[in-house]
């Protein structure tokens, strides 16, 4: 018989509880006694490692066969072979079910093979019954039907990664509570969806991860990877679980733009970035990756997609199946650790205020002819009460023009809103006066005796230095250089 690691390890184990009745045979008479005594202790399983027992006429039986083979014992207590090995353990019909279902996707894991033939047998009774996992999986080794893996794509800068890993040691991490730290990465589909205007186009999935309960917060597929998804996408996420402590994302475009890291800040969320190519760093959110590249996207293979029915069909798989599925490193349900524990979410702000977030701020110059300032190639107007501010700092996103705020720069208050320049609004010839309290001018509000002077009464003092041309032209005693002209009457 072949050996096996667990073949060889029952075979020692079950040497190690009787060797005692070999080595040191009891008295006649107590041997029930002694084997009674071994059925009451606790063995560590061999396979499992965990604490179990086993009954009286159990170890009887491993007793007497290796009391038959006195040159080799423990050759004599290894597992026996099934009955049944070597036979097909499902229907024919099964079989041919199975096989089909291989042929047609050779890249499914063992268990989604499984899953969705406990569905064809569930929907159709006369192909049953189904054996368990082990046994279809068994059988599929057995026969040949082998997963077959997609190639991997390589990544630029692969090797310098390689090369740092393996100087540094690598170390798995998590978060004490939900909300605590999420993860946030973009991933490209395997499958094309067709869009409106008949073209296919290949997909990129927006996921958000909660670390602690590998709770997936969101996940939504869009046509582009810009800053304008990843704020549509984790904003939804935020309304939907709450405000994180922290966010762990590589460093891609949309990651590390202005108007997404300023808009973290603003909602007081620590950004914590990754190193170049290295995914692992992020191994969590890969999982996720992989977990849908081989249950759903293996199930939507050769089927007519759009956008639309993608987003649908990811939205119930993430929250009836994988929030709902057992992880097997914390041995319950994502959805049910995040219930468990205590979490550190905050509230989630309203949908204005996230919008208003998730934007860049910058400066400008104001012209002084008509009093606008330039973004993104689009004129805009700044009201009048702020014409004397030479440099204005305005909020806005550059997906969105339509929301572009004046705010101070100390306190980051919002002045007023801004508006695109209306050129046929303003041909009317039509202006709003100017209020004098509101001059730039320091002298504005002087009283007329304050300011007049040996200028004829005028509203402003001479400058001095005409006054001084004025005074030295006047003491030399010359007569001024040019002949009036009087105006001609016009009566």
């Amino acid at each position: 018989m072949t050996e096996t690691p667990s073949t060889i390890a029952w075979a020692r184990f079950r040497f190690s509880v009787i060797g005692s009745l070999l080595s040191s045979p009891p008295p006649r008479g107590e041997l029930k006694a002694a084997i009674q005594a071994l059925a009451e202790k606790d063995w560590t399983h061999p396979i499992t490692g965990q604490k179990t027992r086993y009954s009286a006429t159990t170890i009887e039986g491993w007793y007497y066969k290796a009391r038959k083979v006195q040159d080799d014992p423990v050759s004599a207590l290894r597992r026996a072979v099934r009955k049944d090995a070597g036979r097909k353990s499902l229907g024919p019909k099964l079989v041919e079910v199975l096989a089909q279902q291989y042929r047609d996707h050779p890249h499914w894991t063992y268990q989604l093979h499984y899953d969705n033939l406990a569905s064809v047998v569930k929907a159709d009774s006369t192909l049953g019954p189904l054996r368990s996992y082990s046994t279809v999986k068994r059988f599929m080794q057995a026969t040949g039907m082998m997963r077959t893996r997609r190639r991997p794509k390589g990544r630029p800068g692969e090797q310098r990664a390689r090369e740092r890993r393996e100087s540094r040691e690598t170390r798995g991490f998590e978060s004490e509570y939900p909300g605590s730290l999420w993860h946030l990465d973009f991933h490209h589909g395997s499958l094309r969806v067709i869009t409106g205007e008949g073209r296919w186009r290949r997909p990129i999935a927006l996921g958000i991860l909660d670390d602690h309960s590998r709770l997936c917060c969101h996940l939504q597929w869009y046509l582009s990877e810009t800053t304008e998804d990843l704020v549509h996408g984790f904003s939804q996420a935020i309304q939907k679980r709450g405000l994180p402590r922290a966010l762990m994302t590589d460093n891609g475009a949309a990651m590390i733009a202005d108007e997404f890291t300023e808009g973290l800040l603003s909602l007081g969320i620590l950004h914590e970035k990754t190193l170049p190519y290295s995914p692992h760093q992020n191994g969590k959110q890969e999982r996720l990756w992989g977990t849908m590249e081989g249950r759903l996207m293996e199930m939507l293979e050769g089927v007519e997609l759009t956008l639309d029915f993608l987003n649908e069909a990811t939205q119930a798989w993430s929250e009836v199946e994988y929030n709902r599925t057992v992880h097997r490193e914390l041995s319950m349900s994502p959805v049910e650790r995040f219930g468990k524990a205590r979490d550190v979410l905050r509230a989630s702000p309203s949908s204005q205020a996230i919008r208003d977030a998730f934007r860049l701020q910058t400066t400008r110059m104001q012209r002084g002819g008509d009093g606008t300032i330039s973004l993104d190639g689009v004129r805009f107007e700044i009201p009048a009460r702020f014409r004397h501010f030479r440099k204005v700092v305005v909020r806005y996103a550059r997906w969105d023009l339509g929301r572009v705020d004046l705010v101070d720069p100390q306190s980051g208050t919002v002045l007023a809103r801004l508006y695109p320049l209306d050129r046929q609004a303003n041909a009317d010839g039509r202006r709003s006066p100017i209020d004098p309290d509101q001059s730039d001018d320091p002298n504005d509000g002087a009283s007329p005796a304050s300011t007049a002077g040996d200028n004829g009464g005028l509203d402003k003092p001479l400058p001095p230095l005409l006054k001084r041309i004025l005074d030295e032209y006047s003491a030399s005693g010359a007569p001024p250089a040019y002949l009036p002209k009087k105006p001609r009457s016009t009566e």
